[in-house]
């Protein structure tokens, strides 16, 4: 433990190990998927696959181990229902900081098979890490905005179909899909331009759960629902270095994948509004749960 030191010194400090690691372990990802693209051979995907996920977890292992030599954060978990590494699962979270995408792989790290996220296709752009995501196989999608499908009507279900082609993958290994169903970090700005009518959430959006399920309905067998609290409210990621994150409080419900979320949000209209019914309800239960139980305090301490 180097809590002895001052908090920014502890921020620099891990910022510099975070991004050495971050180096690191993407040269060894790019050298893997340099290897898995020159033999183009089932097998040989299939094991660089794996070995892919191996490094990725290394990486994700590595930074939860400086994190905790530099501070001590109360972790507080629990978990409702049995996560396993051999099925498929969408997980979705409350979204308010950062800080979020750290909490979700260190709690889910091994449990559940690897996290990853669908992502805006300009991303892959993103210096040092575009190149991890796509060697990583995250599936990278294009939007068409509401205007232009006006315009091209026949650009319709486009998007689906493309991202459905690359879950293709995902077929001979279980994966866990993320999505953060607020689509934008909470804060109480955003949630006062929402006239959100949740207390403790902005509205969900439909399209990233409906694009998941439309695309790999028939994989996924369950849904995590995260919810992630901050009893000293959510800091930034350089608030998480320096130390001023001092509780974490994380609570992980199980649900079985239904019918009743499985469709077609494209044509059919029934379906649409069924869903809808289904997302509202699902999103207030989850506010009630952060207003009556984590801050009323009554979630008992769990220590991961």
């Amino acid at each position: 433990m180097l809590s002895f030191l001052p908090g920014k010194m502890r921020g620099y400090l891990l910022l510099l190990l975070f991004t050495i690691s971050t180096i690191f372990w993407v040269t060894l990802l790019l050298s893997v998927s340099m290897l898995r693209i020159i033999i183009p051979l089932k097998f040989w995907y299939r094991f660089t696959s794996r070995v892919s996920i191996m490094i990725a977890n290394s990486w994700i292992t590595c930074n939860n181990i400086g994190l905790r030599l530099m501070h001590k954060i109360e972790w507080d978990v629990r978990c409702n229902g049995e996560l396993k590494m051999d099925e498929w699962y969408l997980v979705v979270s409350n979204h308010q900081s950062w800080v979020d995408i750290v909490v979700l792989q260190k709690v889910l790290l091994k449990k559940i098979p690897f996290l990853k996220f669908f992502l805006k296709k300009e991303l892959i752009w993103v210096p040092v890490l575009g190149p991890a995501w796509w060697s990583l196989e995250f599936p990278f999608m294009k939007r068409y905005p509401k205007d232009l499908l006006e315009k091209k009507p026949h650009l319709k279900g486009k998007d689906i179909e493309a991202t459905r082609k690359a879950c293709e993958k995902y077929k001979t290994m279980p994966v866990s899909i993320m999505n953060f169903m607020e689509g934008t970090r909470f804060t109480p700005e955003k949630h006062k331009a929402q006239n959100s009518p949740y207390k403790n959430l902005l509205k969900p959006k439909a399209g990233g759960i409906s694009l998941v399920m439309n695309s790999m309905g028939e994989l996924l067998n369950k849904i995590a629902d995260v919810t992630i609290y901050y009893p000293e409210g959510p800091g930034t990621f350089w608030d998480l270095l320096c130390g001023n994150v001092k509780k974490i409080v994380v609570n992980i419900d199980i649900i079985p994948v239904t019918d009743e979320i499985r469709g077609d949000y494209v044509n059919d209209e029934l379906f649409i509004r069924r869903f809808h019914e289904w997302l509202n309800d699902f999103w207030k239960k989850k506010d009630d749960f952060i207003e009556n139980e984590f801050k009323g305090n009554r979630v008992k301490s769990h220590i991961a």
